[in-house]
């Protein structure tokens, strides 16, 4: 590529503008010229009548005079004139070389079109996005570097800025173009355009890395969370077998234990007179078996509700929220209404562990003493909201602090499709809400 290819038109040099102070100069000596002659002239036309006609020497040195002064001033106005004039063609040259160097060491592809939308700039950065020599492209229709199911919008869209002047193309966060390379590959690009009377300039940018980038972290961040649901659901499955296992075995074992503790006491009753340390010893025995049965369905219970699978996400609630009030003596105010609504189990232990979640929120950060906890269902959401009267925000995890029982709501709600909010304000309580859609949760043996 020569040295003039590539360049917008306004920085090309033509002869006429080379030539342009030299005519210019003429012009003013010309001009001047004229008008010492005019001034010459019409003094000696009005001398006479003001000097006596027997001074004609003088007439004719006040003349001469005159017309040299003239002249002198004449000179002296061209030559200030010569001097200024290179340095403003100097600066506007430079102007130009500036304009120019940028252009051409650019990271964005410019490129300059006419009304009909043929190439007039193509810039060095535009030949290596579109693999096309600015020689061949330079002349050529736009249209050769637009995917052919984007022509038509792209060129009602210029036909609309250059009417209108508003574009919805700029750099920036925005829906993402394509551009066509001379191979006949397909490239995402960023583009903003701008008009100087019939021109229009866009300036490109190749943004594949940044989309590429995009879908994989979005991949990743969807990867992620399918990991975290599944781990979650290993978990569940987990601790319901656990659960089942502490209540149907130990616990059997441990009834098992106490029926034979009491037939023991009953077969030594019988035979022998039992004395008062024997007997003592075996009630302790028998108060001990009740209290590792009580543990025993505590625990099973704290890994996951015998009832949740049994009798539903209502019955667990509301066992939750007393088992709650009795070991931390928090008061709390719970409504479920969800009408006809059947939770299915995946959504059904989501709830649940969401709404222990909060509690425990409570418990450790709110310093709360009531809370407010209220299940609805209406016709396309499931509505769940936990506020409490306690410290509000400054409960908040401090910013080193990661508030991962946040997070696994979060992940919980977002594996059903559904959002979460929180509205806190210091010493104002902590209020959060999650909302669900209602074809997600509702068990698919319910639907009509």
């Amino acid at each position: 590529m020569n040295e003039h290819e590539g360049r917008h038109p306004a920085l090309s040099d033509s002869p006429g503008d080379r030539h342009a102070p030299s005519r210019v100069s003429i012009a003013q000596a010309i001009l001047a010229g004229a008008a010492l002659l005019g001034v010459w002239w019409a003094g000696m036309q009005y001398l006479p009548t003001i000097c006596p006609p027997g001074l004609a020497a003088r007439r004719w040195v006040l003349a001469a005079a005159a017309t040299c002064a003239l002249l002198l001033a004449g000179l002296l106005l061209l030559r200030a004139t010569h001097r200024a004039r290179p340095a403003t063609i100097g600066q506007t040259a430079m102007s130009h070389a500036r304009l120019d160097g940028i252009i051409r060491s650019t990271t964005d592809a410019i490129i300059t079109i006419d009304a009909a939308q043929r190439i007039l700039l193509f810039n060095p950065m535009a030949e290596r996005v579109f693999g096309c020599a600015a020689s061949e492209a330079i002349g050529g229709p736009l249209s050769r570097f637009i995917p052919e199911r984007y022509r038509a919008a792209h060129e009602h869209q210029v036909r609309q800025f250059g009417s209108t002047g508003v574009s919805d193309r700029r750099m920036g966060p925005q829906r993402v173009l394509y551009g066509l390379r001379a191979d006949g590959e397909e490239f995402p690009i960023e583009a903003s355009i701008s008009h100087d009377g019939k021109l229009f300039t866009v300036i490109l940018r190749d943004v594949t890395e940044r989309v590429k980038a995009e879908a994989e972290l979005r991949q990743s961040r969807e990867e992620l969370r399918a990991l975290s649901a599944n781990l979650q659901q290993l978990r569940e499955q987990e601790k319901r077998r656990i659960a089942r296992e502490l209540h149907d075995d130990l616990g059997q074992t441990l009834s098992a234990l106490k029926m034979n503790v009491f037939a023991l006491h009953a077969q030594l009753g019988t035979h022998t007179l039992l004395n008062d340390g024997v007997a003592t010893q075996l009630q302790r025995m028998v108060g001990l078996i009740d209290r590792n049965i009580a543990s025993l369905r505590r625990i099973a219970a704290h890994q996951r509700p015998v009832m949740l699978d049994d009798l539903g996400l209502a019955a667990a609630v509301d066992w939750l929220v007393g088992d709650f009030i009795q070991r931390y003596g928090i008061d709390v105010k719970h409504s479920l209404d969800t009408g006809d609504l059947v939770f299915d189990s995946d959504a059904a232990t989501a709830v649940f562990r969401i709404i222990e979640e909060a509690l425990t929120n409570v418990v450790r950060h709110a310093h709360a003493s009531r809370v407010d906890l209220s299940l609805s269902a209406g016709d396309h959401h499931c509505v769940l909201r936990v506020g409490d009267n306690g410290i509000g925000a400054s409960a908040l995890p401090a910013a080193g602090n990661k508030p991962f029982g946040l997070l696994g709501v979060r992940e919980r709600a977002n594996a059903l499709g559904g959002r979460v909010f929180i509205d806190s304000m210091p010493e104002n309580g902590f209020v959060l809400t999650v909302v669900l859609p209602r074809e997600t949760v509702r068990d698919k043996e319910s639907r009509p």
